[in-house]
């Protein structure tokens, strides 16, 4: 794994001019001791002394080999990077008359949107005319909605904003995912009593 990236950011052994440091480390107290003593003990641990705060009075150094040090920086920027989610924003056209296979083929790119994380922008074209099937678009859009329950939540309801009409869905979290709705128990009803029984006895 390379590591180039964080290559030069630190000073390592004899790149330590101060006169002195405070040295941490694995399974070491922590101890202000001269620079040159805590290059010695480095040496004979056979780790590098890494210098991990230069600000602080005196500079902290760490004794840790320099590669496994750089190696955990990296492993650390990787597990950030990866926990800011870049969401896009996807967007689906329609028509206020899309027939049902255009409807099917475009719902079933939005759950691919919303199951990679992404958002989706669902929109109704009006061209000309066709304005005054606004009732008709918005219709379509909840029914959009409505169909991607289950893996994207309605951020905004349809707006109308010139000829477009809008909806954005969001992609639903683990946790929303996680919640299942409990189905109502529904009693068994009793059977009626047999009135002829009744009368034969």
């Amino acid at each position: 794994m390379k590591n180039e990236n964080f290559k030069g950011q630190h000073r390592i052994n004899e790149q330590i001019r101060v006169r002195e440091v405070r040295v941490v480390g694995d399974e070491i107290e922590s101890k202000v001791m001269p620079t040159r003593d805590a290059l010695k003990l480095a040496e004979e641990l056979g780790v590098d002394l890494v210098e991990i705060s230069p600000t602080a009075v005196p500079p902290v150094c760490r004794l840790i080999d320099y590669s496994k040090f750089l190696y955990q920086l990296k492993k650390k920027a990787k597990e950030q990077k990866a926990k800011q989610v870049k969401m896009e924003i996807k967007e689906i056209r329609f028509g206020p008359q899309t027939d049902d296979h255009d409807y099917n083929f475009k719902l079933k790119h939005a759950i691919g949107f919303l199951e990679d994380g992404d958002k989706v922008r669902a929109y109704v074209f009006f061209r000309g005319r066709s304005i005054l099937f606004k009732e008709q678009g918005e219709v379509l859009l909840l029914r959009f909605a409505n169909d991607l329950e289950e893996y994207g939540k309605v951020e905004s309801m349809p707006k109308l904003e010139g000829k477009r009409m809008t909806i954005f869905i969001a992609p639903k979290s683990k946790k929303d995912k996680s919640k299942k709705v409990e189905k109502p128990v529904t009693p068994k009803a009793e059977k009626p009593e047999d009135d002829s029984a009744k009368n034969e006895a």
